[in-house]
């Protein structure tokens, strides 16, 4: 393995996870490392002080780059959801990675406009210093530094209300998913929040929900109707999404669905539902584990192994 390829592969698990943080999309952060490689095939390595650094901002310009052109392409399907990729339980223990990578907050960051989201990103969640970030993203500090603040603010203000303690987030996750189950109206109810939100993502071809719906009762009525009309053998079992509680479910033992569900003070205050045929499949290819070695992408199975797909056409 030579100096590019073995650089490439030390920090292959931190750049996939700035471009997936950026881009809520696990396709489109792979699709981002390839083509980071292929600039990265082609740098004079000699003249590089900092390959760490080098590497961040060739990844984060290539990933604002997809931002800026894609645009909200993805709003002419219906709704967006973030791609939810299922997690293991280390990602949940490291609290300020878990939030960062949650469904909620990645749908906050959507809000956002690119630059804001990649320098909160490097900022925030990856403790990059404003010199390093305004390498990363093309801007001087001092703009990095006013970008910030506000993406900063933008951010804090919609974090979950309350810090639910684990095993209270995995009681409030086994009474939802009894009451779900059973198509329990009442039990539904009781675990709901007043002001929960349930978003559905289905793609072009699936089935889903296609506007928000908004409210305690509206949402248990949902529920309950879908509970009833599930196949036998389809009943939701929980699992970790993007370092939160889930509920997976499977059709013929393949995944069919993915619900990310955001508990705040004890009750669900949100539901992020993929029936995406792309979005669930990917997601048992692609997991996270602790910060700096995210996303074990479908495309790099292993670091000795890592250029089988494209790293040997620079090479």
């Amino acid at each position: 393995m030579n100096s590019a390829t073995s650089a490439f592969v030390t920090h292959r698990d931190l750049l996939f996870t700035i471009a997936h943080e950026m881009l809520g999309s696990a396709a489109d952060a792979e699709d981002v490392l390839q083509e980071t490689w292929l600039w990265w095939a082609s740098v004079d390595l000699g003249a590089v002080c900092d390959q760490r650094a080098c590497l961040v901002r060739i990844t984060t310009r290539q990933a604002l780059g997809r931002l800026r052109t894609f645009g909200r392409h993805r709003e002419s399907v219906g709704p967006w959801l973030p791609e939810p990729l299922l997690t293991t339980p280390d990602v949940a223990e490291e609290v300020e990675l878990a939030d960062s990578v949650s469904m909620a907050i990645l749908l906050v960051l959507e809000t956002l406009t690119p630059t804001e989201r990649a320098v909160f990103v490097l900022c925030e969640v990856f403790d990059l210093g404003y010199d390093e970030t305004a390498e990363a993203v093309g801007e001087s500090p001092a703009a990095v530094r006013r970008i910030a603040h506000p993406a900063r603010a933008h951010v804090a203000a919609r974090r979950p209300r309350g810090v639910v303690s684990p095993a209270g987030t995995r009681g409030a996750l086994d009474t939802f998913r009894r009451a779900v189950e059973a198509g329990d109206l009442q039990g539904l109810l009781d675990t709901l929040a007043p002001d929960v939100v349930f978003l559905g993502d289905g793609g072009e071809a699936e089935e889903a929900v296609l506007r928000p719906v908004v409210g305690a009762d509206k949402v248990a009525r949902l529920l309950a109707a879908g509970s009833g009309g599930a196949a036998a053998g389809t009943s939701p079992r929980p699992a970790e999404v993007n370092g939160h509680p889930a509920l997976v479910l499977r059709l013929d033992g393949a995944l069919d669905t993915v619900v990310a569900v955001r508990i705040d003070d004890g009750l669900v205050t949100g539901l992020y539902a993929v029936r995406n045929s792309e979005k669930p499949s990917r997601a048992e290819r692609t997991g996270m584990t602790k910060r700096g070695a995210l996303g074990r992408s479908p495309w790099a199975t292993a670091s000795a192994n890592v250029s089988d797909e494209y790293l040997h056409r620079k090479e």
